[in-house]
């Protein structure tokens, strides 16, 4: 019988750990203020997000409100502070910022941080993030994508899913 119980804990306590496995939830910037303009491809150009862009974000912290979220890293522009913060101050936790081009100290604060964490990146920058937590599917994101959420365990190997929000 003392057989059984332990075994029934074994099981019950794998299955649990399982379940609890963190994730990594991976996202575009929202929509931009100067989408379709001249200046949008002008380098050093920081643009704010829409009016658009402003309810995907809090769209996304509607989503996200109760994943238990313990870090958002963005990079250093407007547009992807401003889609992470929604979800940053529902879950009572700071900013984190890295600089764009710097996807392996990105990476490195990803794979530092406990629990589940949001990234917000580029239409660039996401596919060589998902690279470098293991994801082995290639990802293109088009220019006009504001709507793909990407979600990676961080298991060996990690397995990913995406999906669209709106």
């Amino acid at each position: 019988m003392r057989q059984l119980i332990a075994a029934a804990c074994l099981v019950l306590c794998t299955a649990a750990g399982v379940a609890a496995q963190p994730v990594v939830f991976l996202v575009r910037h929202a929509e931009r203020a100067d989408a379709g303009m001249a200046s949008a491809k002008t380098p050093g150009t920081d643009p704010a997000l829409s009016g658009a862009g402003l309810a995907r974000a809090n769209a996304l912290a509607a989503m996200l409100k109760d994943a238990k979220i313990t870090a958002v890293i963005t990079t250093e522009y407007q547009r992807t502070k401003q889609t992470g913060d929604p979800v940053a101050k529902a879950a009572g936790v700071p900013l984190t910022v890295v600089e764009s081009k710097d996807t392996a100290g990105l990476l490195a604060k990803v794979k530092a941080a406990p629990g589940n964490v949001l990234v917000v990146g580029h239409s660039n920058t996401l596919p060589e993030l998902l690279k470098g937590l293991g994801i082995t599917e290639p990802v293109v994101i088009a220019e006009d994508e504001f709507d793909a959420m990407f979600i990676v365990t961080r298991s060996s190997p990690p397995t990913m899913v995406r999906l669209r929000y709106r």
